[in-house]
């Protein structure tokens, strides 16, 4: 049996054939004519007026949140159920996480506790420097209210739109809210560059600034001039034309990871104790990864049973992120509530989810989930 993976590369012909146009028209350093147009396509993708391509997005979070004016001391809100980058470039800047939970309607940072907790900040003359919301696996976080609560504080959104590429919300694309939205190209993603990232933008001023710090800030002079430290975070221009092709594939992909998880939710939803990750009203998420939460009275197993149950079948799926606020590094940061994310990672699972995934594979899933648990 082949193993079924959580979100493996889906790499085309078309792709392999742009990379190789690349290749043969000798752009082989970091600079070229792929870059840019990459960056002209992303911004259109995302609404934007500007793009940089950048080497991860973790890279493009360091830097939005420089631009942003972020710095040694500061205190950043940062959506507690995340990957671990979301959190580590706001310490990169020498600022301070504080978590804020989940709403069970999103899975998504809780505008309700982002209001209460920038209220009483403000009470208490006690300033956050900027907001870092996450879009959970595919889905808009809900920048109508989060946009709204933000800027009657003066806070800047960070927009971390790495899982999101491809999702909108009342017609706006992921990456489109806040000041400034980011992007990962990694090769789990709904489209890959291999490694990759993007930072996106309507402000030219910070373009600018965060092309120059990507490049090693070097000033505009004959010889090799330093007076800012920069970074080594530019996509190649080979990797641009690899994600040139996929981005032209997005809505294909967005809609085969739509078509999973409609097919999961029609062949399981009707089980006891499992339960989807809701879809946000007004809004289409790309579900870059379908998860769900196993309640273990009434399904009779827990998550990490069926994960390892999925495993012996070989197939591949994991717990859903584990919060921020639950992990060793960040264990001592404040947090704002918790217990809906924490809930989340107890009980949550994510499953097969590429558009390269075959409808047979999605139903050897299906079968092997389904005679684990009680069919009603």
């Amino acid at each position: 049996m082949t193993r079924i993976y959580l979100s493996p590369p889906d790499v085309q012909r078309s792709d392999v054939d742009l990379v190789v146009a690349a290749f043969d028209e000798g752009w082989i350093a970091p600079v070229g004519p792929q870059i840019d147009a990459f960056e002209l396509d992303l911004a259109v993708a995302t609404g934007r007026s500007r793009a940089v391509a950048l080497s991860s997005g973790t890279a493009a979070l360091h830097l939005a949140l420089i631009v942003n004016g972020v710095s040694e001391g500061d205190r950043v809100l940062v959506s507690s159920l995340t990957f671990a980058a979301s959190a580590n470039a706001v310490r990169y800047v020498g600022a301070n996480p504080v978590f804020v939970d989940s709403d069970r309607a999103t899975w998504n940072m809780d505008p309700d506790l982002l209001a209460s907790e920038l209220d009483d900040a403000a009470q208490r003359n006690r300033r956050y420097a900027a907001v870092v919301v996450v879009d959970l696996y595919g889905q808009c976080a809900d920048y109508r209210r989060i946009e709204q609560i933000c800027a009657e504080h003066e806070i800047p959104v960070i927009s971390d739109a790495a899982e999101a590429l491809g999702a909108r919300l009342s017609e706006r694309p992921a990456g489109s809210f806040g000041e400034v939205g980011i992007l990962s190209f990694n090769g789990n993603k709904i489209i890959t560059t291999s490694g990759g990232g993007a930072l996106v933008t309507n402000n030219e001023k910070w373009a600018d600034e965060v092309r120059f710090l990507a490049t090693q800030a070097r000033d505009p002079a004959l010889h090799y001039e330093h007076s800012r430290v920069g970074y080594n975070y530019r996509l190649s221009n080979l990797l641009a034309a690899l994600g040139r092709s996929q981005l032209s594939d997005l809505p294909r992909r967005v809609a085969r990871r739509r078509a999973h998880n409609q097919a999961y939710r029609a062949a399981l939803e009707g089980i006891p104790g499992i339960e989807f990750m809701p879809e946000i009203s007004d809004g289409k998420s790309t579900f870059w990864l379908t998860a769900l939460t196993v309640d273990p009275v009434m399904a009779g197993v827990d998550r990490t049973t069926l994960i390892n149950h999925l495993g012996e079948h070989d197939i591949e799926a994991r717990p859903v992120w584990k919060p921020m606020h639950m992990q060793p590094l960040y264990r001592e940061n404040q947090v704002i509530r918790g217990e809906v994310s924490a809930d989340l990672f107890e009980r949550g699972l994510c499953l097969p989810s590429g558009s390269s995934l075959s409808g047979a594979q999605r139903e050897q899933v299906v079968e092997a989930i389904r005679a684990k648990l009680p069919v009603s």
